[in-house]
């Protein structure tokens, strides 16, 4: 079970924008990750690349603060709005529900909620 300054802690960093650092000092080694309707990926060096991989394809990657962070037990749920821009310049708006099962300290298994349909919407700026 997490303590819940850990559970801050990751937060921060995502927060801060650095999702690589988040995935390499907070997941276990054979944590998994899975999108709406997507076998889960599993691994943290898998993790990592695709992670990295996502974030190359962007010009700009905003996270805003979380709008809630649920701590029981070894379940946090986090919901996250991040602003992706792409290399074209459009901003597209994610929000989702991250549910996280931890070990420890470490994040074993995340699973990502979201409208698949909408999930990107396009912010005007």
């Amino acid at each position: 079970m997490p303590e819940r300054s850990r559970v801050e802690a990751f937060v921060a960093i995502v927060e801060s924008g650095d999702h690589v650092k988040a995935i390499r000092d907070f997941y276990h080694e054979d944590a998994s990750m899975q999108e709406p309707g997507k076998e889960p990926r599993r691994g943290r060096d898998v993790l990592i690349a695709h992670e990295q991989a996502a974030l190359d394809r962007l010009q700009n990657m905003h996270t805003h603060p979380a709008r809630a962070v649920l701590v029981d037990g070894d379940n946090v749920v986090i919901h996250w709005v991040f602003d992706a821009t792409n290399r074209e310049g459009v901003t597209r708006r994610l929000e989702e529900l991250a549910y996280q099962r931890w070990q420890g300290d470490r994040i074993v298994e995340e699973r990502f909620f979201y409208d698949t349909a909408s999930s990107f919407t396009i912010v005007e700026k």
